[in-house]
């Protein structure tokens, strides 16, 4: 049996932000949203007592440059706490990049989807699924 390196204390969604200027462009991008990507950002801040704010961003865009666009957004925020013998920087990453992320993006991702499909764009299904330990491996090997 695994020991927990962290503990979740609290989640929930920071910002959520969806917008489509007009039904013009609702309707180009009702077209087009399989042309979107998925970003993803990480970024954390030291609260105290080893208690970390972890924000996952999630980007849903068009790359392509149209001039008819929506833009979709979420930052997840994960309140954690560090088990106290953590001292080492990388294993620190490897847990706000990957262990936290593992844990939470299921919900993550539902809440996105949702807000998609409540923003007009029903049926969006993301098929390729986040590898966190592949994306931290080719950050830094």
């Amino acid at each position: 049996m695994t020991i927990e390196k962290f503990k979740i204390l609290s989640e929930y969604i920071k910002d959520m932000s969806s917008e489509t200027p007009d039904v013009q462009t609702h309707l180009y991008v009702k077209d087009n949203i399989s042309k979107y990507h998925l970003n993803i950002e990480i970024t954390s801040k030291a609260l105290k007592d080893k208690v970390i704010e972890v924000n996952t961003s999630l980007t849903f865009s068009d790359k392509e440059g149209s001039e008819r666009k929506a833009n979709f957004e979420i930052v997840y925020s994960s309140i954690i706490k560090i088990e106290d013998e953590i001292k080492d920087k990388q294993v620190l990453q490897k847990i706000l990049l990957c262990d936290v992320q593992n844990k939470i993006y299921p919900k993550l991702e539902n809440a996105f989807l949702n807000m998609l499909t409540n923003s007009g764009y029903p049926n969006i299904k993301f098929t390729k699924k986040v590898d966190f330990e592949k994306l931290y491996k080719e950050k830094f090997n």
